[in-house]
C-alpha cells in the first residue's frame, strides 16, 4: 500500500492565527491543504472565499485542494485557480452539466475532482469517472466541521474503487469528514488515497504528530 495523501482541512484551524497554522502544515508530513468553500446556499454555512484562499496560498508550501460546496461553481473556478488552487472539486449535486464543469477545470491546467454527498450513490459517476482526477466522498453531511463519521462510507469506498478499476480511471479517492485514527486505516484498506482531517488535526496537542501518524498508516 502506498502512503496516503494527507490533507488537513484549514476550516478547523484557528483563523486568528492562520499564518502560524499554515506554517505548522508546511513543517508537517501533510501533502495538501484542504480548503472548504461554502456559500450558505448549497450548504447551510458560509466559510471563506477567494481572498482567504489567496492568503493561504501566499504562505503555504503545499498544494491547495479546494472543495467548492457552492452553487454555480462554473462562475468561480477560474478565480480560485488564480487564487492558487491546484485541485478543485465540484459537487455532483450542484452541477447540471458536470462533464462541462470537469472539462472547464482541466482546461485551466489543474486537477479536477467531483464530490458526492453521503446520500448520493457511487453509480452516478459511471459516465464521468474516466474524466476525473479525484472523487471526494463526503463521510459527513457537508456544511459543518466536527461531525460524526458515517459508517456506510467504507462500503462506498469499496464500490468506488471497483468502479475506478473497471473503467481504467486514474481517479484518487478522497475521504472528507470525521476522519481520525479510529477509522483511517480501514478507509485506506478499502481503497482510499487521500484523507482530509480537520478537527482531529487542529484540536490535537501536537498536530504535526497526528499528521505523521496518519501518514504512517500505510
Amino acid at each position: 500500500m502506498t502512503k496516503p495523501i494527507i490533507a488537513p482541512s484549514i476550516l478547523a484551524a484557528d483563523f486568528a492565527n492562520l499564518q502560524s497554522e499554515i506554517n505548522m502544515i508546511n513543517k508537517s508530513a501533510a501533502d495538501w491543504v484542504h480548503v472548504d468553500i461554502m456559500d450558505g446556499v448549497f450548504v447551510p454555512n458560509i466559510s471563506m472565499g477567494i481572498p482567504v484562499t489567496q492568503a493561504i496560498k501566499k504562505h503555504s508550501t503545499k498544494p491547495l485542494d479546494v472543495h467548492l460546496m457552492i452553487v454555480k461553481p462554473e462562475n468561480y473556478v477560474e478565480a480560485f485557480k488564480q487564487a492558487g488552487a491546484e485541485v478543485i472539486s465540484v459537487h455532483y449535486e450542484a452541477c447540471a452539466h458536470l462533464h462541462r464543469n470537469i472539462q472547464q477545470i482541466k482546461n485551466l491546467g489543474i486537477k479536477a475532482g467531483v464530490a458526492i454527498n453521503p446520500h448520493t450513490p457511487v453509480s452516478v459517476l459511471e459516465n464521468i469517472i474516466a474524466d476525473t482526477d479525484l472523487v471526494c466522498l463526503m463521510s459527513v453531511n457537508p456544511g459543518f466541521g466536527g461531525q460524526k463519521f458515517i459508517e456506510g462510507t467504507y462500503n462506498k469506498v469499496r464500490q468506488l474503487k471497483e468502479l475506478i478499476v473497471n473503467t481504467g480511471s486514474k481517479a484518487l479517492i478522497e475521504i472528507d469528514g470525521g476522519v481520525n485514527q479510529a477509522n483511517a486505516k480501514a478507509l485506506l484498506n478499502a481503497g482510499a488515497d487521500v484523507l482530509v482531517a480537520g478537527n482531529f488535526v487542529f484540536s490535537a496537542q501536537d498536530p504535526k504528530a497526528v499528521i505523521q501518524g496518519l501518514k504512517n498508516l500505510a
